[in-house]
């Protein structure tokens, strides 16, 4: 085993992320759009932690693997939005990159667990 990530762990990481994302939406500007993203932002961001824990009590493999899907889904949905806040210059990119790295893991991660369940190889 050794480097494997238990459930645990990753429902922390999530957790983390999720604080992480609210640290950001508060830190938007309160413009229009600093507004919007940070609705979009902070609906997507912190969905991904509740979703998973979901996904660990499933009742089948085909449940595990639709509340994992939900999951991938929503975690996608928030790196388009980091990248976005970083493009419109909402925040500093130097502020952002470590965000836009943890986002794009969990999505590797959810993304490889997602094809395990559903009986694939990983697909990037």
């Amino acid at each position: 085993m050794g480097n494997e990530m238990t459930a645990d762990d990753l429902s922390e990481r999530l957790l983390n992320f999720a604080v992480r994302v609210g640290k950001v939406v508060d830190a938007l500007p309160e413009t229009r759009l600093g507004s919007h993203v940070a609705r979009q932002f902070v609906r997507c961001g912190t969905s991904g932690g509740p979703n998973y824990e979901e996904a660990c009590a499933a009742e089948s493999r085909a449940d595990f693997a639709h509340k994992l899907s939900i999951v991938l889904k929503e975690l996608r949905e928030s790196r388009f939005w980091v990248r976005l806040i970083v493009r419109a210059e909402l925040l500093r990119k130097s502020k952002m990159t470590g965000m836009l790295d943890e986002a794009d893991q969990l999505c590797k991660i959810i993304g490889s667990s997602l094809a395990t369940a559903r009986g694939k190889r990983k697909s990037s």
